[in-house]
């Protein structure tokens, strides 16, 4: 029974990280009906974003400065790349056969996973990534590595905030009603296809947080690390 406490936050930490990722499948599929299997490559362009903007940084740079920079850097990479992936390899393929967008998702990964292997050809085996100073935190019975502060703290906020915004906007709203009917939206005014590439935005704006979080608590990035946790949040979104 003593280990109940730790391995309840360790879940807590793992499912947060996972939901993370999975938002950006649901949202996907819930408004275009597309699996987007690159998405977990998303994810790791995300983290290797910021590691990008964490070795441009000049020396000696804080952490505690560096670290909201980096998850600029981390979000605009996977937001760039997951709108550009929807623009170009997505939205020609719509109303064609379903078979086609899931086979360009699956070539998009494998690109996606190479071109950071080209970029960085250190990245054969996993980079280190930079840590938040300082020691474990002791709650009692429950030990919580600094890295996973970040994770505690960003994923209720990042989860707070889609959810209002969802919710209480109008772009949530035309989400909303796209992802119910699409063409009744589209007569009542509703630009669809803006509104499919701001869920392509916010879901790999989400993941890229999440690879923040990845790299603070195991401590590297690799090119591989979005395949099998991509696949571990596609079953969390499956089954959620």
């Amino acid at each position: 029974m003593n280990e109940l406490p730790q391995q309840l936050v360790n879940g807590l930490l793992l499912g947060s990280m996972y939901g993370l990722v999975a938002v950006g499948y649901t949202m996907v599929y819930g408004i275009v009906q597309l699996i987007n299997f690159a998405h977990g490559e998303i994810f790791m362009t995300g983290g290797f974003g910021a590691l990008t903007v964490w070795l441009i940084l000049p020396g000696g740079t804080s952490m505690w400065v560096a670290l909201p920079v980096m998850i600029i850097g981390a979000v605009v990479v996977a937001t760039t790349i997951a709108v550009g992936a929807e623009r170009f390899a997505y939205r020609p393929l719509r109303g064609g056969p379903r078979l086609a967008p899931l086979i360009t998702a699956i070539g998009l990964s494998l690109a996606l996973q190479y071109a950071v292997w080209v970029w960085y050809p250190e990245a054969k085996s996993a980079r280190t990534f930079p840590q938040i100073p300082g020691g474990p935190i002791e709650l009692g019975p429950v030990t919580i590595q600094t890295g996973d502060v970040f994770l505690l703290i960003a994923a209720p906020i990042c989860m707070a905030v889609l959810a209002f915004f969802v919710m209480r906007t109008r772009v949530g709203r035309g989400m909303q009603a796209t992802a119910q009917d699409p063409d009744t939206a589209k007569l009542m005014g509703v630009n669809t296809d803006r509104i499919i590439v701001i869920a392509f935005a916010l879901g790999a704006a989400m993941a890229a947080v999440g690879a923040v979080a990845y790299g603070l608590k195991y401590g590297v990035v690799d090119y591989k690390m979005g395949f099998l946790l991509g696949l571990k949040a596609f079953t969390a979104a499956v089954l959620g």
